[in-house]
């Protein structure tokens, strides 16, 4: 159990670790969620389904954030926080319960080390 939790934050760590807050043409990085979804996939131990629909789903995000790093203010807080119950909602459908606690806790570390 121990073991579990600690490589789970060790990937947590490494997923969000592995991105810069630079920005590159006006954009800022922080807002970049695109990961290596072969690494996420060997966290999550996700059968081909669900590497496929992950992946499809982890692009939508992706591109759905850096589309917000444009907006500011109150408007982008709530609109971080509707792309990601978006991507909860749809990872949840595709996830087992210890796979969807798993991601989640990789998000919700992902989000605070960008301070997003």
């Amino acid at each position: 159990m121990m073991k579990k939790i600690v490589l789970t934050v060790v990937a947590a760590m490494a997923f969000s670790f592995s991105f810069a807050g630079t920005k590159v043409k006006n954009v800022d990085k922080r807002f970049d969620m695109s990961c290596d979804i072969y690494r996420l996939s060997e966290v999550l131990e996700l059968d081909e389904w669900q590497m496929d629909a992950v992946e499809e789903i982890q692009d939508n995000f992706s591109n759905e954030m850096l589309s917000l790093a444009s907006v500011k203010g109150l408007k982008q807080r709530h609109m971080i926080h509707e792309a990601v119950r978006k991507d909860a909602h749809q990872m949840r459908r595709v996830l087992n319960d210890k796979q969807f606690g798993t991601y989640m806790r990789i998000l919700a570390v992902t989000l605070r080390n960008r301070k997003i």
